[in-house]
Formats: structure tokens, sequence, C-alpha cells
């Protein structure tokens, strides 16, 4: 199958599809302490309806954040394109593919594949289907919770080395 591919991390890239990375420090951003309570039940930051609009635009995903145990959360909305260098996109398959350091959570409208989408170790790739046989218009909201470890002996900041939006198409 030929593949289209994108470089989320690149401005021309990101303009094809009309998206923006946002990002906000914290489990639960704007919360004391980064939202890290006892028992935490879950953080609303995963969810397709989230108001981000006040987190800082990253230009940067490559741009190292923070020192030491720390989370942060990457969104960005795409919009599927109807073609994308000549090449219709209408049925193709769709991949997130990202990697985070050092650790990271994929949450696509605020669901995760929880083979494909979850902490898997350190620094390792993540590859996440938003679809396997796309419609144009059709909108995702990847939420992308990154955290710094080892957990016991966190090192650097935290970044993402990658993401990529990926097409494979039949043509």
């Amino acid at each position: 199958m030929p593949r289209i591919a994108l470089d989320l991390n690149d401005a021309a890239d990101r303009q094809k599809i009309n998206a923006q990375w946002r990002v906000a420090m914290g489990l639960v951003p704007g919360e004391p302490n980064e939202g890290l309570t006892a028992q935490l039940l879950s953080t609303p930051a995963r969810l397709a309806d989230y108001d981000d609009s006040g987190w800082e635009m990253c230009t940067n995903i490559r741009q190292s954040m923070s020192v030491g145990f720390t989370f942060a959360w990457y969104r960005i909305t795409i919009v599927l394109p109807e073609s994308l260098n000549g090449a219709s996109l209408a049925g193709s398959r769709v991949w997130f593919e990202t990697n985070a350091d050092n650790y990271g959570e994929v949450w696509v409208n605020g669901q995760i594949d929880r083979s494909t989408g979850t902490i898997v170790g350190l620094n390792a790739s993540q590859r996440v289907e938003l679809s396997n046989s796309a419609v144009p218009g059709t909108r995702y909201v990847i939420a992308y919770l990154v955290l710094n470890g080892p957990l016991a002996e966190p090192r650097g900041g935290i970044f993402l080395r990658y993401a990529t939006l990926a097409f494979e198409t039949s043509n």
C-alpha cells in the first residue's frame, strides 16, 4: 500500500490538515500540585470536548520541558482531508505514530485502545489506528499524556521524539 505521512512537528505538514498542537503541564492541568492527588480516578484532559483553548500553543513538540517527575498533555485536533499530494484518502487506513520521552498514553476522542495506546515502556514507539477506512471530514482529537521517567529517578525533561499522521492508501 502506498503511504503518505505528515510530520506533525512540521508547520507546513500541520497546515495541510489545519492542525495545531497545544500543551499544558500537569496530570490535571491548572489544578494545584499539577492535579496529582491520591487515588485520582480520571483526568478530564483526555476527553475530546475538554476546553484546551487556554493552553499554550506548541510549535516544537521536540523541545524538552520540565525537570524530574512531571506530567504534561499534548493535544491536537485533526480533520481528515479529501486528499494529500494528489492522492485520495477516502478508505485509507489512518495511523497516529509517536514516541514520547519517556512514557505516554494516547487518547483518541476520549478513548484509549488499551492494546496500542497505553504506556508500553521507556521511550517505546506507539502506533495507534485512527481509522481502518478513512472518511474525509472526520474529526479526531488526540490527547497525549506524557510523563517523565524512569519513575523512581526521572532524567531530563519530557518531549515528543516524533508524531506522525500516516495514511496507507490502496491507490
